[in-house]
């Protein structure tokens, strides 16, 4: 039960932890790029107009009327002021924006011709690194696109807002949906990951045999009435003389003893397989194959046998695989030198089968 507890705290941490990150970050982050894409989506007046209004409410700056100016060609640059001072505003409209030195120093020459304090760049494209340690030389304040959407993000139309929100919305929910699977497919390896380590820990307690506690024997009881005293038994009768051992018939060994004197009260000792030797010297094994292949060619289904090697038993058989096998090692196993010898069943003759290699025993 406790591997699968850790696994369940497992998924479900790993579950919070995907959810609190797609949802707070990975969202919001598709927000404001997708919130970017759709301002540079739009015309370059009707982004200057949301510009305008975003600097007029949040930082007080109002654009200067210049009757000069209506007869100018329309401009993405534009002066503010917030009352004493001047400020010079420049849209850089285009997600493909990289601004860099030229761009802030431009800007900066152009301020001060135009007699303003500074300047400000808004674009929906990115700063360079060099490109933000001139503005601070230059008295230009960048507000590229992570620093202009939450500005931006106010102002935008609200069919535009709400199309935004519900597209990083739905692609959150879905990213969140197969960090939910995942959390449970990894729940579960980690449950039977645990679950495998607990079996192997708790196998070697279980093989373990356990040794029976002795029955203890219960005492005899003692005799209610003391038994009458036995009898004293006969004196037992002198034994007689062994017999004399037979003289050995003509012709056989001196040196084999007579089977009475060799097996103790009078039992014959078992007889020894002369194919029992598993370690024989080559001669003896060269006998062992030839009473073998003899033997198994007397075998019903069984041709003749073969010895191609030391190690290799060809069968030439006539009868069905199933049949022939068990009596083939049946008289292999009669020879403990030959037990493990590999057995090449060969095809019927006229029938297409294919070779067989066999063992009766691998050790």
């Amino acid at each position: 039960m406790l591997p699968w507890i850790l696994a369940l705290l497992s998924a479900l941490l790993t579950c919070s932890l995907a959810v609190v990150y797609l949802w707070w970050i990975k969202r919001r982050q598709k927000e404001m790029q997708l919130g970017l894409q759709a301002l540079a989506g739009m015309h370059w007046r009707e982004f200057s107009v949301l510009v305008k209004r975003m600097l007029r409410e949040q930082r007080g700056l109002r654009e200067l009327v210049d009757p000069a100016e209506d007869a100018r060609e329309p401009s993405s640059d534009f002066l503010l002021s917030d009352g004493p001072n001047q400020w010079l505003v420049s849209c850089k409209h285009g997600l493909a924006y990289r601004i860099g030195t030229a761009a802030v120093n431009e800007l900066g020459a152009a301020a001060r011709l135009a007699g303003a304090k500074g300047g400000v760049l808004l674009t929906e494209g990115r700063i360079e690194r060099d490109g933000r340690a001139a503005a601070e030389k230059q008295a230009v304040e960048v507000l590229d696109g992570p620093r202009l959407w939450p500005l931006l993000q106010p102002y935008l139309p609200g069919d535009i807002e709400m199309r935004v929100r519900a597209t990083a919305r739905h692609e959150a929910l879905r990213r969140i949906a197969i960090a939910g699977l995942g959390s449970i497919t990894l729940g579960l390896l980690v449950g039977l990951g645990l679950l495998g380590l607990h079996v192997d820990d708790a196998a070697p307690t279980d093989d373990t045999s356990v040794v029976p506690a002795p029955v203890p024997t219960p005492a005899p009881a003692p005799a209610a009435t003391a038994a009458p005293a036995p009898a004293p038994a006969p004196a037992p009768a002198p034994a007689p003389a062994p017999a004399p051992a037979p003289a050995p018939a003509p012709g056989a060994s001196p040196s084999t003893p007579a089977t009475a004197t060799s097996s103790p009260q009078g039992v014959a000792a078992p007889a020894v397989d002369p194919r029992s030797n598993p370690n024989p010297d080559a001669a003896t094994l060269d006998r062992y194959q030839a009473d073998l292949a003899r033997a198994l060619a007397g075998k019903p289904g069984i041709a003749s046998g073969v010895w191609l090697t030391r190690q290799t038993l060809a069968i030439n058989r006539t009868g069905e695989l199933d049949a022939v096998w068990p009596l083939v090692c049946e008289e292999v196993l009669h020879y403990p030198a030959l037990r493990n010898v590999r057995i090449q069943l060969n095809a019927r003759p006229g029938v297409d089968e294919p070779v067989r290699w066999r063992q009766c025993a691998t050790y």
